[in-house]
């Protein structure tokens, strides 16, 4: 058997990866499974640090690994997608599916992330341009003080952050998630793709007008992969202040695609 975080040679799971596949072989898909769970850890490290203190480290595991294990068993070596790419996407759903059923971010929070995304979508679209946090606290009703207060109780709202966007309405409709952007050439959806190619573009327009602080660590954090604390370093501020920023730039990207999906034409069913 196989231990976790023991060094595997790449022919040792290659051929685990044929084995399994061309078989269906418990003995290597055990050998995948416990070679990738590194990535569980990974990913629920980076999720971690925007939850609150009540949510269990080990819980985020257990629903990563069951992430990973969907990957393992549905990647298809052959296409030439690196798997530790594909497995990322699912294992951050499997864990952000989980907290979502257990509901752990109250509704007052939810519906104060929802005002400050229609806040800053309308008065930027007003002064056509990113608004600044003085005129954001006023468009609010609140001091500078609570307005900070405020974005850092927000946080732990964007943690699902640029996956949430690619969900459907309020009214059930599905949406795009980002890892169904997937290719799929057995499955070929000519509708979802050109969707998913016009919110890419919508996503990358709305990035660009971010301040540019808020615009490098989205950058710094889901191009490069760095963690709050890394991009900290970089900016030399706090962790606190790089979450402030991060929390700041979703939700104004959420108020952006929100508003975004409410002026696309309605496509015939």
């Amino acid at each position: 058997m196989a231990r976790q975080g023991a060094t595997v040679r790449t022919s040792d799971i290659d051929g685990a990866w044929k084995a399994f596949k061309r078989t269906g072989d418990r003995a290597a898909r055990e050998t995948l499974i416990l070679h990738y769970a590194p990535l569980v850890k990974y990913v629920a490290g980076r999720l971690a640090v925007a939850l609150p203190a009540t949510v269990e480290f080990d819980d985020l595991i257990s629903c990563g690994t069951f992430g990973l294990i969907d990957a393992v068993e549905k990647f298809e070596p052959a296409r030439g997608v690196k798997f530790e790419t594909y497995a990322l996407a699912r294992i951050r759903g499997a864990i952000i599916d989980g907290l979502r059923l257990a509901d752990w971010v109250p509704r007052s929070l939810r519906q104060k992330a929802r005002e400050f995304e229609t806040a800053a979508q309308r008065l930027e679209s007003r002064l056509g341009r990113a608004a600044t946090d003085a005129e954001l606290a006023a468009a609010l009703g609140l001091s500078l003080d609570e307005y900070h207060s405020l974005v850092s109780e927000l946080a732990c709202t964007t943690l699902s952050s640029l996956d949430e966007v690619w969900r459907g309405d309020e009214e059930g409709n599905e949406g795009v998630r980002l890892v169904d952007g997937l290719a799929d050439e057995a499955a070929a959806d000519p509708l979802t793709s050109a969707e998913f190619t016009e919110l890419k573009r919508a996503l990358g327009e709305a990035i660009d007008q971010l301040p540019e602080r808020e615009r490098l660590v989205i950058a710094l954090y889901y191009r490069e992969g760095l963690t709050l604390k890394e991009i900290g370093r970089v900016l030399d501020v706090t962790e606190a202040r790089v979450s402030q920023i991060h929390t700041k730039a979703i939700l104004r990207l959420r108020g952006k695609l929100a508003r975004w999906r409410e002026d696309r034409p309605v496509r015939a069913g």
